[in-house]
């Protein structure tokens, strides 16, 4: 129990601070691929400079392996396509496809790993599942399908990923996740003019780059603890969240569906939690 009440810990505080990146990405006035470029070089620099003053950087070395490898691949994929969502289509868009995260990971677990969720965690995903709707019925899921659709892609890869982490729990967490963000550095480049970024833009790229280093390494380590399924679950709390910053501080005004829904979404991870492991 103590190791799963800190993986479900870890996993809050991942979503919590995974809800800004709409602001920062929408907030920074730069191209999609620039601000991969120097959030990757921010959130590389400061996950290894953990790794060593933590003084595991070595041994995180030694265990990295193919398993690493892969989740290391994955979530850069999933970063490549996070990014740019959010530059095609609304916060809560994105937000809400991340939703469909738990079906994903529930799925994975089970085809892979023959691990079902618990009674309470599917019937909290389908109460989940219904606030999805409600939010893609108020008619932002059509503001723009490719950015919609990079936001479905990055859903897998995070589920994937989580799925990973259950099935090789001893799988190196930290330097998966700076890696993730060195590999894409190249295409980034090419893609994009980093060093063409205004000066004063430069600060935010920095911050988004510790924002997400500690994001993605509390997911890591929080998915290694707890069930693929309900690690989702408990990830999604970041979609009633993401459109109500994007409401307050750049005036994206959500529906009293959006609304709705991602009270429904924050309802049903709480009630899912409280009930506890065995249900």
């Amino acid at each position: 129990m103590g190791s799963r009440r800190v993986g479900v810990l870890l996993v809050v505080v991942s979503a919590f601070v995974f809800s800004t990146a709409g602001i920062f990405t929408k907030g920074i006035a730069v191209a999609a691929w620039d601000i991969i470029f120097w959030r990757g070089v921010s959130a590389a620099g400061f996950t290894l400079a953990y790794l060593a003053v933590r003084g595991t950087l070595v041994q995180e070395v030694r265990q990295f392996g193919g398993v690493a490898l892969t989740v290391t691949l994955m979530m850069g994929a999933g970063t490549a396509a996070f990014i740019p969502a959010f530059k095609l289509t609304h916060v809560a868009n994105v937000a809400l496809i991340y939703g469909a995260a738990p079906f994903f990971a529930a799925a994975l677990a089970w085809f892979w790993l023959r691990e079902l969720p618990s009674r309470t965690v599917v019937l909290a995903s389908v109460v989940a599942f219904g606030g999805v709707l409600l939010i893609f019925t108020s008619g932002l899921g059509g503001v723009a399908l490719r950015g919609d659709l990079l936001a479905l892609f990055m859903t897998l890869m995070m589920a994937g990923t989580m799925v990973v982490y259950r099935a090789y729990p001893q799988t190196t967490a930290a330097l998966p996740a700076a890696l993730s963000s060195v590999v894409l550095l190249p295409l980034a480049y090419w893609q994009g003019d980093p060093f063409a970024v205004p000066g004063d833009q430069l600060p935010w790229l920095i911050l988004f780059g510790l924002i997400f280093a500690v994001a993605s390494v509390t997911l890591s380590e929080g998915a290694r603890r707890l069930p693929p399924a309900e690690t989702a679950l408990l990830s999604i709390l970041e979609m009633p969240l993401a459109p109500l910053l994007a409401y307050v501080i750049l005036a994206e005004r959500a529906s009293a569906q959006v609304i709705t829904g991602g009270a429904i979404i924050l309802i049903a991870v709480v009630w899912s939690q409280t009930r506890g492991k065995g249900h």
